[in-house]
This record gives structure tokens, sequence and C-alpha cells, in this order.
């Protein structure tokens, strides 16, 4: 069924938006009958509307010089950009801006749900372009380009798995968009194509998992013309995606990916590149040049443009720490900001809460592209999936009631796990256990209060009050090990019962549907109507909050690992995915240092026996009112309703035929 878009009544403009909104009306009026009476609707309610012909809209592709050779052919290379333009716009000589979608995807793979990909008429033509973003934001005068990454579909170059030629690749377009680049009618033509004739240089980027993180890495280059992008599921550092504190997470080989969307003809011409990429990532988890080339968190300081965030919690693709370092650094420099969480896994909000992201999304490019003031950039900055389809909004996030909180594990005894409140642990006090690469973070949740050589477990007591994380937390541990190499996890655990989305199963979080729904405007080529889905959901006994993975090794060096030398004690911090979970009254929070997380984690070279020295291991936490909060969730008698007996201590979690490894970014 099509969006009932909500309008805003009652709002005021100022002259100078009464007279854009004037001029743009008049300009409807002469290029379309109808596009009068709509375009007068949008200065009462400040929002564009869909007066333009989709199937009469111009489609064309032009080929941006990006000034790279990366396949060394002896000329720069030139990256296809696909474009989706209204008709009525360029007759009347009115500039629109651009959302744009570069992605190595379209011809190997496919975008979205249904995998999608670009076709193309006799002449070249764009047809079908994926996604709904044509569909619903053409009609509404916007322009739609999607950019081929260098080295796939129609452009030339390699693909360099994120380093600067992915980069280069769409900023090259938003250089040409506002009359900064050459573009060119055809890929090896001397006929110079240009935008300035119908862009207004503003330029919105979005995408899903590598055309995200290709979206984050425009943005840190600081690039005129680049308002604002929607990164979902995206990567805001590689070395983060492949590697964790030095340890390798599972399947850590980036060296592949290239030759994996590289066309036929570029993966011909482009071996070179992809042996630099592997001799540049090493396995060994060092770092490398060729990681801060594609790291983008320390340039958070070019942004210029505003950032809405999605990402999914239990995203076990692009894990959740790749969005909380990129949010934090951003919040540092004050860049505007927006944000949704869900329980899902590495699933676009067009799949799990399609109306509302529709909508929301509109409104959104509305506020940043066309200048409406329509209020979005003044409501809560935060939609939080709280359980499946119930969602809860804050005003700005983390809260600002939010405070690091440590926490200190305390000694079990058999059948029980460890204590974790906020008294130390008595001087000497330890816990053992021996790495078991069969054995992970589900194992270890569901057997927290047996006897395990596998992990350490530590429990609060069940909550008398309800206890939220929201934003990036820490765990602090002084190991020794038995051998010269040494993988530690930790892990937040939620136990008690609840109803969550099965991330772990097909879909991540999601059933699709057979029936359709459509969004905007379709041609014979390039239908607006996609599949509907559902939630789908898993009875648990417990739930992974977050987790953090490291190479003891690296306790000195974060960049570089080091043999150990068994019986010394080493000190190293974990960092843990952010998150934004509350744990219920009645439950208990537990946090466990393990070895390799099965799936997850790529195990040591051999198998050690750690013993944690527990008055120097901590959890430094980031709760909603710190430690007061803490104090009151901890203390006082449990609601006999929420600490009734639950289902057994079982829950969901990742799985090599179910979950996306490293390098499989889409």
């Amino acid at each position: 069924m099509p969006i009932r878009v909500r309008r805003t009544r009652g709002a005021r403009l100022s002259c100078r938006t009464l007279t854009v909104a004037a001029t743009a009306a008049l300009l409807s009026a002469l290029v379309s009958p109808s596009g009068a009476a709509a375009q007068m609707t949008d200065r009462a309610v400040r929002e564009s509307r869909p007066v333009y012909s989709y199937g009469d809209a111009i489609r064309e592709s032009v080929w941006v010089d990006t000034g790279l050779d990366g396949d060394g052919d002896g000329r720069t290379d030139r990256v296809a950009a696909d474009i989706v333009r209204p008709r009525e716009t360029a007759a009347a000589g009115r500039k629109i801006p651009v959302i744009m979608d570069a992605s190595p995807y379209y011809a190997c793979c496919g975008r979205g749900n249904e995998s999608q990909k670009k076709t193309y008429d006799a002449a070249g033509n764009p047809v079908q372009v994926p996604l709904f973003y044509d569909n619903y934001f053409v009609p509404r005068g916007y322009a739609f380009v999607a950019v081929d990454l260098a080295g796939t579909n129609r452009s030339d170059g390699c693909d360099d798995v994120g380093g600067r030629s992915d980069v280069q690749s769409a900023k090259a377009v938003v250089d040409w968009l506002n009359g900064r680049a050459r573009g060119y009618t055809t890929r090896t033509g001397a006929e110079r194509a240009k935008a300035t004739t119908w862009s207004t240089g503003k330029v919105g980027m979005i995408g899903k998992s590598w055309d995200g993180t290709v979206a984050n890495g425009v943005a840190a280059t600081g690039v005129e013309g680049l308002e604002t992008i929607v990164p979902i599921g995206a990567i805001s550092s590689w070395y983060d995606y492949f590697h964790s504190q030095g340890a390798p997470l599972y399947n850590a080989n980036p060296s592949w990916l290239s030759e994996y969307v590289n066309s036929p003809e570029a993966n011909a011409r482009c071996g070179a590149v992809q042996e630099r990429v592997t001799a540049g990532t090493p396995y060994s988890g060092d770092w490398t040049p060729a990681w801060s080339e594609r790291d983008h968190v320390p340039d958070a300081r070019k942004v210029r443009a505003s950032v809405f965030v999605v990402h999914g919690q239990q995203d076990l693709n692009v894990r959740a720490n790749q969005f909380g370092q990129w949010w934090d650094a951003l919040a540092a420099q004050g860049v505007e900001r927006k944000i949704w969480l869900s329980q899902t896994g590495h699933v676009d909000p067009f799949d799990f809460r399609r109306a509302d992201w529709v909508r929301t999304l509109h409104r959104w490019f509305d506020n940043q592209l066309l200048g409406y003031d329509n209020g979005i950039d003044r409501e809560p900055m935060a939609d939080i999936e709280r359980a499946p389809d119930r969602w809860t909004t804050d005003r700005v996030w983390p809260p600002r009631a939010t405070e690091p909180t440590t926490l200190r594990p305390g000694a079990g005894g058999a059948p029980r796990a460890g204590t974790l409140g906020r008294t130390p642990a008595a001087p000497g006090t330890t816990e053992t256990f021996t790495d078991d690469p069969a054995l992970g973070e589900t194992d270890w949740a569901a057997r927290i209060d047996d006897p395990t050589p596998a992990q350490a477990g530590f429990t609060t007591r069940p909550l008398a009050r309800d206890l939220r994380l929201a934003g990036s937390s820490t765990v602090t541990v002084t190991a020794t090990p038995t051998t010269a190499t040494a993988h530690l996890s930790a892990v937040l655990v939620d136990l008690g019962p609840d109803t969550i989305r099965d991330y772990a199963a097909s879909g991540e979080g999601i059933t699709t549907l057979p029936e359709r729904s459509c969004w905007g405007a379709s041609t014979d080529g390039d239908s607006a109507c996609f599949k509907e889905t559902k939630a789908r959901t898993a009875d648990v006994g417990y739930t992974v909050v977050s987790r953090g993975w490291a190479d003891l090794g690296t306790w000195a060096n974060p960049r570089q690992g080091r043999p150990l030398t068994p019986g010394k004690a080493y000190t190293i911090t974990l960092k843990l995915a952010a998150t934004d979970h509350v744990v219920p009254a009645g439950h208990r929070l537990a946090l466990i240092v393990g070895g390799t997380d099965k799936d997850l984690l790529d195990p040591p070279s051999t198998t050690p026996t750690l013993t944690l020295d527990l008055a120097r291991t901590s959890a430094k936490l980031a709760l909603v009112g710190g430690a007061e909060a803490f104090a009151r969730a901890t203390a006082g008698t449990v609601d006999a309703r929420s600490a009734q007996a639950g289902p057994p201590l079982t829950g969901v979690g990742p799985a090599r035929s179910d979950i996306p490894v490293p390098g499989e970014v889409r």
C-alpha cells in the first residue's frame, strides 16, 4: 500500500521561505498543471510532493574523471554515474538537489532484500536502478545518482576495498555535481557532460554496508556540497571490520573482496592492486598505513555534512563498534546527528520499519537538501528498538544522564558464577579458564551458573529496578597466560526471559513475505513495489548485549602485537561495541571473560589457560544514571512478578551458515 505522508499544519514560514515556495509553485504551474496545487500545498506543510512524472524522467549515464589511474593503464579512471531526474525541472531550468548511492554491488551481487541489479536499454541508458530512492524521490523534485565504484560494473580502475579509490569514486561525482570535476557522455569519448545546469550542488549520500561506508569516507574528506549522509550498517574503520585490537575476526582476509566486486574486465587488469591490498593488510593484525587510509574516524574533524546513522545492535557482520566510534568522534566535533538503533542484524530499515523509515527519510532529505523547516532537526535525536517493533526515543543520545560506571568482578564458588558489583575483589583473588575454540558467547551464557573450564562469568543479583546501558563501554582485564599467544573475549549478557528479534536466523531478524507494497512511481522496467517483511522473533532465556575482543599480545600497543611470556601478568582494556539496552527488573547483568568466541574470532596458535587477577579486572559501563542507578537497581526487594522463573538459559547466536562473515558486507 502507498505511504500516507503525515502533514504538519499551522506552521509558520519566514518571508524568505514563502518567496522560495511561491517561486517553486509558479515554476511547477508552468511545467505541470497538477504541480501548481501540489506545490502550493508544499508552501503550507513544507513537504516535497510527487508532482513530476517518473515515467518521463531523464535517464542518462555520465562518466566522471576521478583523477586517479588505479589500473595503471596510463589514463585517469572514469566512474559511471547513472542518473534519473525530472524532465519538467530540466525544461523549466530549475536546479535540484541530488540523492546518491555509490556502491560496488550494482552488477555483481545486487542491492536490497531482493538483490536488485542495474539494467540498461539498448542505448546503454539506465532502466532499473535498485531500491526505492529513485521511484520515490524523483517525482518529488530530486535527482538520484547511482555510482559504480572504480573497477565495478561500467567503471574504469580497480576497487581497493575501502581505500583511496573507493572514496574518490564518489567524491569525484560530488565535485562534478558542483562543477569542480570533469564528466563525459561516454566512457572513452571527449564530449563533456555538465551537471551545473540542473544540479544545485547539494548532495545527500545514502547506502547500506559498503555503500554507507563510502558515504562515511566521502564525508570525512570534508568535500563541499555534501550536505548529509545516511550510513546504514556502515563501516567507519576497515581495520575494525577485519580485526579487533590485534585479534583476527573470523575469515579476516580482505584481499579477495576486490576480486569479488570487480567486473571481469577489471579483474583481468587489477592483480597488482589486489596484491597491494594483501600486502598492506596483514593477518597478524598489526596496524599499517593501509589501515590508516581506510580509517575514517580520525577525520571526523573534517566532516561538514550532517549524519543520520542506522545500525542493527545485533549486526555480527558490520559490528556495532563501527557506528559507536564514529558517533562518538562526530559528537566530539559537534556534527549534526540523528540515529536509529534496531534489534536486527545487518538489515536495512526499509525492511524492519518501512513506513516510518520512508516518512522519516523523506523529511530528513527535505530538511537537509531542500532547506524545508519541517522540524525534524528539533525532534528527538534517537529512535531505539526496545522489543520487536516497539520503539522509544531520546532527545539526545546517549542520554545526558549516562555516566561511565566501574563494576568489579568477585569470586564465586561452584556451582555458581562470580559476583558483579561495585566492591573490588580482595587482592590475590583469581579465576581461571582454558581457551576452547569450539565454544562461544552463546555457550558461555547458557552455562553461566554451571562450573565450566572455558570461561569466567560474573553476575549481579536479580535487579530490583530496570538498568539501562547506553553508549560504549570497556572491560579491563589483568590475565596471566600459560602460552606465548592468547585471545580474549569480553561479553555483556542480560540473563532473563525475553522475546527478541532472531538475529542469528536467516533474515537476521526479519521474515520476507510474498505480499508487496509500493513506494513511489513505477515503470515497466523499474517497479516501486517491494516484498513486505515482518519481525522474526525468538523466545530466549538470555540476550547478549555487547561484545569485544583482543589479542593479549597488544597489551602494550594496540597497533602491534608481540609474543607473551608464559606466567607473566598482562593488563589490557577491551573496547565493547556500543549498545542501548535495558536490563529489566528481575533479570541479572552478567560479564563473561573467555578466549576464542566461536564463529566470530579466529583462535590463537596455541591453547592457553588464563588466570584473571580479579582485583585488577573491571568493567567501565555506560550506565544511564551512573553509579546511583546501579545502586538502586541492585538494592531492595525484587518484584516477584519480574523475578518469575523463565525458560532455560537459551538464546540465539552466531552460526557460520547463517550470519554473514567479514567480507560479505552487503
